[in-house]
C-alpha cells in the first residue's frame, strides 16, 4: 500500500552518550535507510524507544525525518500510549509535524476490555486525517486485539492496516479474508510466512542494517519465487537471531549500526542498557 510503503523499518532513535538525541546520528541513519531500500520509516515506535521520548521529542523527530525524507519514503509516526487523551494529542502533533500515517499500539498496562480498545482506537483515528496502522503486540501490552475487534475497527475509514506482532498466522489470514486491512509482519523471525500468507509488507527491526535484503524478500515473494525467498530468509536467520533473540532488539541493532559506522553511538535510555553491557 503506497500510503504506508512495503519495506518499512522500525527506526531506532540515535542518541548521544547521556541520552540526548543525536541529530547527526538521525541524519546519517535516515540517509542510510533510504539508500538501502526502505520506503516507510516508522518513527517513535517501540524500537525507537517511544516510552522514553517526550511529546516534544516525538514531534521533533517526526518533523525532522519528514523534512529529510521528503517524497522518498512515507513517515509513520508512533503515537500510541496507555492514555487516550495523550495519544490523541500526539496524533495531532504528528500530523502537524508532517507525518504521512500513524502507528497506534493497543493500550498497554491498564488492560482495557475489547470495547475499551475499540473506543481508544476510534478516538485517535477520529483526531486526524491520517491513515492509521494498528499495532497488535500482546507480549508488550498485556492485551491482544481480538479478531472481532480488528474486523470492527476495519470499518473505520482511516484504520487501514495492522502491524501484527502476535504471531498467529491463522488469525491473520482470517482477518485478511474478512476485511480490506493491509497486514504488515512485525516479527522479523516470521517475515517469510507472513508475506507468503498475503501480508502487504514488513515493519522490520533488522531492516535498520539489512533493508536491501528485506526488500529483496518482499519482491521475491511477490514474484512467486518461494524457493529464492526461502534462501533470502535463511540467509537472514543468523542476523535476525542475534538482533531479535539475544537481549533487546533496539539496543542490539544500535550496536550493529554503530559498528558499521552508520550512527556515532549505540547509546540507549534506561531502563535499556547498551548491548555489550546487558
Amino acid at each position: 500500500m503506497t500510503e504506508f510503503g512495503a519495506n518499512l523499518v522500525a527506526m531506532v532513535t540515535p542518541m548521544q552518550p547521556g541520552g540526548a538525541l543525536s541529530e547527526p546520528g538521525r541524519t546519517q541513519l535516515v540517509e542510510h535507510l533510504l539508500a538501502t531500500g526502505c520506503d516507510g520509516l516508522v518513527v517513535g515506535g517501540t524500537t525507537g524507544e517511544s516510552p522514553t521520548l517526550s511529546d516534544a521529542e516525538s514531534a521533533g523527530l517526526v518533523r525532522a525525518v519528514a523534512a529529510q525524507a521528503g517524497s522518498r519514503a512515507r513517515v509513520i509516526a508512533g503515537v500510541g500510549t496507555y492514555d487516550t487523551a495523550t495519544s490523541v494529542r500526539r496524533a495531532r502533533e504528528a500530523e502537524a509535524a508532517g507525518a504521512d500515517a500513524l502507528l497506534l499500539v493497543c493500550p498497554f498496562y491498564s488492560r482495557p476490555t475489547q470495547a475499551g480498545v475499540i473506543a481508544h482506537c476510534v478516538a485517535v483515528a477520529d483526531a486526524t486525517e491520517l491513515p492509521v496502522m494498528l499495532y497488535d503486540v500482546p507480549a508488550r501490552t498485556g492485551v491482544a486485539m481480538a479478531p472481532s475487534t480488528l474486523i470492527e475497527l476495519a470499518g473505520h475509514p482511516r484504520i487501514r492496516a495492522v502491524k501484527d506482532a502476535k504471531g498467529d498466522l491463522f488469525e491473520a489470514m482470517t482477518v485478511l479474508s474478512r476485511t480490506s486491512l493491509a497486514y504488515y509482519c512485525g516479527i522479523d523471525e516470521l517475515n517469510l510466512p507472513y508475506l507468503a500468507c498475503g501480508a502487504a509488507g514488513l515493519v522490520s527491526v533488522v531492516a535498520n542494517v539489512a533493508a536491501e535484503r528485506t526488500a529483496d524478500l518482499i519482491r521475491t515473494v511477490r514474484d512467486g519465487d518461494l524457493v529464492k525467498a526461502r534462501a533470502i530468509h535463511d540467509g537472514l536467520l543468523p542476523l535476525t537471531d542475534r538482533i531479535m533473540r539475544s537481549g533487546t532488539g533496539a539496543a542490539n541493532v544500535k550496536a550493529a549500526l554503530a559498528e558499521l559506522g552508520i550512527i556515532p553511538h549505540a547509546s540507549v535510555r534506561l531502563p535499556l542498557l547498551e548491548s555489550a553491557t546487558q
